[in-house]
Order: structure tokens, then sequence, then C-alpha cells
């Protein structure tokens, strides 16, 4: 079975260090985008698997690149964790209406993002499971 892909996305290299080292012992490619632009072509070019948005970033906001990627046929499917230090009920309530699957808060708690990851990916792999069973009917 191929490695899943997640794309992370942060202008902070730190933050991108840290989820990361979270993420290290799992098998999955990671890839990164510095900004909301970047985050919304490599959604598109890459076809990650999930993606991790940060929401204040230079060139484009993770909300707008959020709305832009629900946008895309190509990258609509694609789960969204909002990982963000804006944990305001109002931001919350952004975040869900540009379209992000899930909501997390800086600092990141390990155990939360972890669970969360592996619940959106075992959640895609059963769908995919599930389109190859009914294509083989």
């Amino acid at each position: 079975m191929p490695r899943k892909k997640i794309l992370l996305v942060d202008d902070s290299s730190t933050i991108l260090m840290m989820e990361k080292f979270i993420l290290r012992n799992d098998p999955y490619v990671l890839i990164t985008a510095s900004n909301g632009e970047e985050a919304v072509t490599k959604a598109v070019t890459e076809q990650p698997d999930l993606i991790l948005l940060d929401v204040i970033m230079p060139r484009m906001g993770g909300f707008e690149a959020c709305r832009f990627i629900r946008n895309n046929e190509a990258s609509k499917h694609i789960p969204i964790i909002m990982v963000t230090t804006r944990g305001e009920a109002s931001n919350i309530e952004t975040g869900w209406g540009s379209g992000c699957t899930d909501y997390v808060t800086k600092p990141i708690n390990a155990v939360e993002l972890l669970a969360k990851v592996r619940n959106l990916l075992a959640l895609d792999a059963d769908a995919d499971a599930n389109a190859d069973a009914e294509v083989a009917q």
C-alpha cells in the first residue's frame, strides 16, 4: 500500500519542524509549503491525502487558501486540518465556513494532532476501499 502524503503549510519553519517531529514515526510522505498560494498549487500538483494548514500566513491566508482548495475540482476532496493560534469561536466558525475538515489550535498537542491525522487518513482509506469494491461489482 502506498504511503499517505501530507502537505504541511506554515510560514514558520519552527512549526513545520514540530509537525514533522510529531508525524515522524508514522509512514507518511511529508511535503511543505510556506504560504497559502503555494499550498493551493501543491494541493493540485501533489494531490496529498491530507493538508495541515496554518491560518495567518503571507501572500494568502489559510482561510482563503482553504476556500480555493475546496473550489477546485482537483483538490476539493482533500481533508484539511486548520492548525492555528486563532482559537476564538469566531475564527473556528470562519474555518468551518471556509471548508476545513477539522481544527487544531497552537500550541500543538501532539496526541490530539496524531489522533486527528490518523482518523482522517483511515476514513480516506475506508472511502477508497469502498470505491474499489463498487467498481469491482
